[in-house]
C-alpha cells in the first residue's frame, strides 16, 4: 500500500560484518532506510541477504521495508529468516510476522504466532482482541457475501485510492504521471507524489473520464483523502507539511502530514490553512465529517495515541473554530493502525485497521457510534477485505453504493479503487452453540437432534450434534429463541434463550434425562430419579414432605415390579460421635421402611440398616476440615436392589 497513512520514525542500529564491502552496502541501506527511501533499501538489503549473510538487524529492516510497502509475501519470507535465528525479538515483530502470514494464506501459523505475541505482550489490546475472538474467521465468513464489486474504472498503473463524494463527482488520490515536468517522484514508493483527481458520476454511480482536480490544493508534494461539506464550499484534505512554499519538519528533519482546510470562493479554492491542532511533531490525516458537519474525524499519532495511529474526533464550532481533539478510545483503537474513518447518517463509523482481527494487512471494519463511544465493531467481510490492504471505504446509504481502495491482487496499480453495491446490510451476528450431555453421567450425547425455534415457535433451523455432542446455529442478536433437543431413550427438552445484542457467541449446554432407567441387582434405584438423600429434620428421623415426594417414586416402581426387593441404607457425615451417627442413621433407614410399609409394600420385600459414618465416600472423617458440600456428599440414602 503506497500511501501516506502516517510516517513513523524507525530506529537504526549498527551491523557487524567482516567484509568492508558488505558493511558499506549495509550502511548504504541504513541511510536510505532512515530517509524513507525504502525501495532502494530493499534492493541493498536483499542483495546482501541473498548472498547468505545473516543479521538480526538486517532481517528486521529488510522485512520491515516490505511490510511497510505492503509486499507481505516477501515480508513473511524475511520475518521467517529473522525468527529462524532464534533470537529474542520485540513483540511487535511477532504481530507483523502474523499479519504477513495471514496475507499469504497461512492462517494456522499466523494464529500460532499470535498466541506467542499475546503471551509476550500481555497488555496489548490486539492480543486481547485475538484471544477473545479466536473464531474471528467464522465471524468474517458470516459477514461475507453481501457485496457486488467491480473495478471503478478510474485506475492507472500507479497508486489510486481515497475516494470522496463531491456534488455529482468523486474526488480521489492518484500518483499517476500527468506529464508535468515539475512532478516529482517519492523515494519511498518509487512513484510520483500524489495529487487529487476527479471524475463525474452518472445516475448509477459509474465514474466517467478522469481529470486533475485543478486548484491551488494540489502542490508538488502529497495531497490525499479530501472530504467536502454538502454545500461544496469547504474541503478538508491531507497534505505533507507544506504551505505558502515552505516545508515544515519535525526535530528529526522529517516532513510529516497535516490536515488542511480550504474554502470555495470566486470559483476557486482559496484560504488554504492548516487546522489549529496540527503540529510539526506529529501527523494528522484522512479527515471525515459527521452527517451534521459539526464533528471532524481523523487519524493521528499525536500524544495520547494508543498505537501507531488512532482515530480522533474534534468538534467544529459555529464560528469556524475547533474544540480539543478526543481519542475515540480503546474499543476502536489498538496498538496497531486505525485510520481512514468514514461516518454515515446511520450512526456508523467505517475505518481501516490492522489491529482488530482480520484477514491480513488493513481490513475495513464498522462500528456503531453511541453516547458512550464506538461499540459493536465488526469486520465487514471477505468481499471487501482481502489478505492485503483494504481501506478508504465510503458508502451512499440511500443507494447502498460506494467505493473502497485496495492493493489486492489483480489490480492495475499498487493501489486501486473499486466500486460496490451492498446487497444486504450487515446484521449483528451471534453463534448459539453448546454441548448435549447425559444429566446423570455427564457423558456427551452425539447424534442428538437439535431444533431452533423463534419466540413464535416457528422452526428456523435444525441440526444433529457431532461426535463431541456439539451443536451450533447462526442467530440474530437480541432475539429470543427456543432450542429443543431430542434423542432416543431420552426425554425431549426445550430451553428458551435470549441472545446478546453484540456480536459473539452464546453458550447453551443442554443436559438430557433418560426416559427409562435400566437397573439390575446391586444397582441403586434412587439414581434413576436423582435421589441422593431422603431429607429429615436435624437430629430427627421423621419423614419430611420433600422426602415423601422422592419416596413416592420408589413406591411407584415397587408397585410396578412386585418381585423387586430393596435394601435401604442410610449414611451420615462425620460431624457427631460415631455411636450417635450409627443410631441416627439406623432410625432413618427404619423410618423410610416404615413409610413404604404404611403405603402398601410388604415388609418382607424391604431390609435396611444405618451405617453412620462408616462408609464415607471422601476423606471428610473426624478432624478433617471440609466444606459443607463435601459433608453433603456423605449424607445419602441408597435403595439397593436385592432381588428382581
Amino acid at each position: 500500500m503506497k500511501k501516506i497513512i502516517l510516517i513513523y520514525i524507525l530506529i537504526n542500529s549498527a551491523f557487524s560484518f567482516e567484509s568492508y564491502s558488505q558493511q558499506a552496502k549495509i550502511n548504504s541501506g541504513d541511510k536510505k532506510y532512515d530517509n524513507y527511501a525504502y525501495i532502494d533499501a530493499i534492493k541493498t538489503y536483499e542483495r546482501v541477504a541473498e548472498k547468505g549473510y545473516k543479521s538480526e538487524d538486517m532481517f528486521k529492516k529488510l522485512a520491515n521495508s516490505f511490510y511497510f510497502n505492503s509486499e507481505f509475501d516477501k515480508a513473511a519470507k524475511w520475518y521467517g529468516e529473522l525468527f529462524a535465528m532464534n533470537t529474542e525479538v520485540e513483540p511487535e515483530y511477532y504481530y507483523r510476522y502474523a499479519q504477513s502470514l495471514k496475507s499469504i494464506g497461512d492462517t494456522v501459523k499466523a494464529n500460532q504466532i499470535l498466541d506467542l505475541f499475546n503471551k509476550k505482550a500481555k497488555n496489548d489490546n490486539r492480543g486481547k482482541l485475538y484471544e477473545s475472538n479466536k473464531n474471528y474467521l467464522n465471524l468474517i465468513k458470516a459477514n461475507s457475501g453481501r457485496y457486488n464489486i467491480e473495478d471503478a474504472g478510474v485506475n492507472s498503473k500507479y497508486s489510486d485510492y481515497g475516494t470522496a463524494f463531491y456534488k455529482n463527482k468523486i474526488v480521489f488520490t492518484s500518483a499517476r504521471d500527468t506529464g508535468s515536468f515539475s512532478q516529482r517522484k517519492h523515494n519511498w514508493t518509487g512513484e510520483h507524489f500524489t495529487n487529487l483527481y476527479q471524475s463525474d458520476l452518472d445516475e448509477n454511480f459509474n465514474p466517467n473520464a478522469v481529470n486533475k482536480f485543478k486548484s491551488k490544493i494540489n502542490s508538488k508534494f502529497h495531497e490525499s483523502t479530501p472530504v467536502f461539506t454538502k454545500d461544496g464550499k469547504t474541503v478538508y484534505f491531507t497534505r505533507n507539511n507544506y504551505i505558502d512554499g515552505k516545508k515544515g519538519k519535525n526535530e528529526n528533519k522529517t516532513t510529516l502530514i497535516k490536515i488542511y482546510k480550504a474554502t470555495f470562493e470566486n470559483n476557486e479554492w482559496n484560504n488554504i490553512t492548516e487546522l489549529p491542532f496540527d503540529s510539526d511533531s506529529y501527523s494528522t490525516a484522512h479527515p471525515a465529517l459527521s452527517p451534521d458537519e459539526k464533528t471532524l474525524y481523523f487519524a493521528s499519532d499525536m500524544p495520547g495515541t494508543f498505537g501507531q495511529s488512532d482515530i480522533y474526533k474534534v468538534s467544529i464550532n459555529n464560528n469556524g473554530g475547533f474544540g480539543s481533539p478526543e481519542n475515540l478510545g480503546r474499543t476502536i483503537n489498538t496498538e496497531g493502525k486505525e485510520t481512514f474513518p468514514f461516518v454515515t447518517d446511520e450512526n456508523e463509523i467505517y475505518f481501516a485497521s490492522d489491529g482488530h482481527p482480520g484477514l491480513g494487512g488493513l481490513d475495513v471494519f464498522v462500528g456503531e457510534i453511541g453516547q458512550n463511544g464506538v461499540s459493536n465493531i465488526q469486520n465487514i467481510g471477505a468481499d471487501i477485505n482481502s489478505p492485503n490492504d483494504d481501506f478508504a471505504y465510503i458508502i451512499d446509504t440511500k443507494s447502498r453504493k460506494g467505493f473502497f481502495s485496495s492493493n489486492k491482487e489483480g489490480g492495475k496499480g499498487s493501489d486501486d479503487i473499486y466500486k460496490f453495491l451492498e446487497t444486504r446490510k450487515l446484521k449483528c451476528i451471534q453463534e448459539l452453540s453448546g454441548i448435549i450431555t447425559d444429566v446423570e453421567t455427564g457423558v456427551v450425547l452425539p447424534e442428538t437432534k437439535v431444533s431452533l425455534y423463534d419466540n413464535q415457535m416457528v422452526l428456523k433451523n435444525s441440526t444433529i450434534s457431532d461426535e463431541n455432542g456439539y451443536y451450533s446455529f447462526a442467530v440474530e442478536c437480541g432475539k429470543t429463541y427456543n432450542v429443543r433437543a431430542e434423542k432416543a431413550t431420552y426425554s425431549t427438552k426445550e430451553v428458551s434463550v435470549t441472545i446478546a445484542t453484540q456480536n459473539g457467541k452464546t453458550n447453551l449446554p443442554i443436559a438430557l434425562e433418560k426416559e427409562g432407567c435400566k437397573v439390575t441387582i446391586g444397582d441403586d434405584l434412587g439414581k434413576c430419579f436423582g435421589i441422593k438423600m431422603i431429607y429429615f429434620d436435624l437430629d430427627k428421623s421423621n419423614i419430611r414432605t420433600e422426602a415423601a415426594l422422592d419416596l413416592e417414586k420408589i413406591l411407584d416402581v415397587l408397585n410396578q415390579y412386585p418381585s423387586m426387593k430393596l435394601d435401604i441404607r442410610s449414611h451420615t457425615d462425620s460431624r457427631q460421635t460415631h455411636a450417635y451417627n450409627e443410631i441416627l442413621s439406623d432410625k432413618r433407614a427404619k423410618s423410610t421402611i416404615k413409610w413404604l410399609v404404611k403405603n402398601g409394600i410388604s415388609p418382607d420385600r424391604l431390609t435396611g440398616k444405618g451405617y453412620g459414618e462408616t462408609q464415607l465416600i471422601n476423606g471428610c472423617s473426624d478432624g478433617v476440615s471440609c466444606t459443607e458440600e463435601e459433608h453433603q456428599m456423605n449424607r445419602r440414602s441408597e435403595f439397593i436392589i436385592n432381588e428382581l
